[in-house]
């Protein structure tokens, strides 16, 4: 094994350090970091525009050093039990910079939320981390890091999904072996997990039915899918309200299937949701490439499901190219679904993937269908099991990881496992659209209020009053192909007036409750033309 040790130094490099342009193709490849010494298996962005990264700490020494010549002492370890190596990190969005945390139990495949007050609140994992949970509240300065509570859990959670709620409290969903749910912070009503019986019966001799795809209605309830199938779960009362046909075609799209969901924009009046659930692996797929080296053919399909319908039922559609792995982010233009990473065959698991999806697509929901997606630039780096992507502030998606392998592999396979970060650009960011591209005014961070107006002062040069759109992002938790907790809202619009000196003001309506926008803290952009601007952060509870 090939390991590379960085001095512990706040490292600093270009944005434009590496810049792959295909005319024939929109969107732009940036490469920001090529070895931020582990490999982006989670992310999150959090308020002050840092994105905390983690692997996990039994994959072996990483290559970045603890600072100060600190080690981790855990005689539970599987990999090492003493260990002066950091697996997570702190990356600064702004100056492209990143220093080493201290993670001290093991977070492989565990899950996340971010709490009301911006603390990114992480649980399960494995082995001594299986019932963790790990709290990092952002700071400022370089002296924040992870506070840990190693049985904060009532059970183990290993390959969960976790999603915000009204409340700001956070529901934590099955994993492997548990068919039920539990809630955080802990109080003396949620002391104890509640069964889920659908995630027993959709688990397969394949399991596909590990990080279900979790959604929160504008109901209240949870749409909850799992391999091909889908309820609504009222988690309060621990029933299933509704029961939705299976996904045309049969095929599981959980993990080890791994395709990708997204609840789409929701728009005013806020009486209509719809779920998209794209890619996957045939069922057959895990096996035979388990067992016998023969890599099937992943998914080409989507299917949408407007969960609100009386009578609902799938749409199916076909993408552009196979895909497995994929993630899935909403673009703040509110009409755009970037679907990126993964591969064209196998499934998830150690070495179980062939043919790297190296070209993104953009997905439209609301353009005619057969004319939906549009292919992207493609990257030139694999991103294979074990990769994420995030949206930033900025409108650029952080890309890292990829490590299909059981420790850390630099040399002599396939696929080696990835330690950079990269940035792809959509084309809205081009040079071309700056004269429609806004510019808030208004300082960063503001204060909202359920159903309450607000104003954003803003200066373009070329605006189109009635192609205006303000928009409300809550950042996911990006992890395994599926992004948690992520949300977009369409605001209604109330006003927008031209000022003496030629800027503008746009007066916007807050989301009316919470069960549409769960408290904390969301990226708010001003969309002109179809080009939003640099988002700014809003707080709301």
């Amino acid at each position: 094994m090939n390991i590379r040790h960085l001095v512990p130094l706040l490292l600093t490099a270009s944005f434009l350090t590496t810049t792959i342009t295909t005319l024939a193709a929109p969107g732009r490849w940036d490469l920001l970091q090529s070895n931020i010494g582990i490999s982006a298996m989670h992310m999150q962005l959090l308020h002050n525009d840092r994105v905390v990264i983690f692997d996990r700490t039994d994959f072996g020494q990483s290559n970045l050093s603890l600072p100060n010549g600190q080690c981790r002492h855990d005689p539970t370890e599987l990999a090492l039990t003493t260990d002066c190596t950091a697996h997570s990190v702190e990356y600064d969005t702004v100056s492209n910079s990143f220093r080493p945390l201290t993670v001290l139990t093991d977070t492989w495949c565990s899950s996340g939320t971010v709490a009301p007050d911006g603390s990114l609140v992480q649980t399960g994992g494995f082995n001594d981390g299986e019932r963790a949970v790990r709290v990092f509240k952002p700071c400022e300065d370089s002296t924040c890091d992870w506070v840990e509570n190693q049985t904060a859990l009532v059970v183990r959670r290993w390959y969960a999904t976790n999603q915000i709620l009204p409340d700001g409290s956070a529901v934590i969903i099955g994993g492997r072996r548990q068919f039920n749910y539990e809630f955080y912070p802990k109080s003396t009503a949620t002391l104890s997990t509640l069964p889920f019986r659908f995630l027993s019966d959709t688990k397969d001799p394949n399991e596909n039915n590990l990080y279900p795809f979790v959604h929160l209605n504008i109901d209240g309830n949870l749409f909850v899918f799992s391999n091909n199938r889908s309820v609504l779960l009222d988690y309060k009362k621990n029933r299933i309200m509704r029961t939705f046909p299976p996904m045309a075609g049969g095929e599981p799209r959980n993990y080890p299937s791994s395709g990708s969901s997204a609840l789409l924009p929701l728009k005013p009046p806020y009486t209509e949701a719809e779920v998209l659930v794209c890619g996957g692996a045939p069922f057959a797929s895990y096996a035979q490439a388990k067992n016998n080296g023969t890599f099937i053919p992943a998914l080409t399909t989507c299917g949408r499901l407007k969960i609100t319908d009386t009578s609902p039922s799938w749409s199916m559609e076909t993408m552009p190219n196979p895909r497995v792995m994929g993630d899935m982010l909403l673009l703040p233009t509110g009409k755009d679904v970037l679907i990126i990473n993964g591969a064209g065959s196998g499934t998830a698991g150690w070495e179980l993937a062939q043919d790297p999806a190296y070209t993104p697509v953009i997905y439209r929901p609301e353009a005619p269908a057969g004319s939906r997606f549009e292919l992207q630039t493609s990257a030139t780096t694999p991103r294979l099991y074990h990769s994420s992507a995030i949206l930033l502030r900025d409108g650029r998606i952080l890309v890292g990881g990829s490590n299909p392998h059981i420790y850390y592999n630099f040399s002599n396979v396939q696929y080696p496992t990835d330690l950079s970060l990269e940035a792809f650009s959509p084309e809205y960011l081009s040079a071309s659209n700056s004269n429609l591209r806004p510019k808030i005014v208004t300082a960063s961070p503001i204060e909202l209020s359920y159903d309450k107006q607000f104003s954003l002062h803003f200066s373009v040069s070329l605006v189109d009053t009635t192609g205006l759109s303000v928009n409300m992002v809550l950042p996911a938790f990006c992890t395994h192909s599926f992004s948690m907790n992520q949300r977009l809202l369409i605001l209604q619009i109330s006003k927008v007036t031209t000022l003496p000196d030629g800027t503008y003001e746009v007066a916007a309506v807050a989301p009316p409750w919470a069960v549409l926008a769960p408290p904390g803290y969301y990226m708010v952009f001003i969309v002109n033309s179809g080009i939003p601007s640099e988002g700014i952060w809003a707080h709301i509870q």
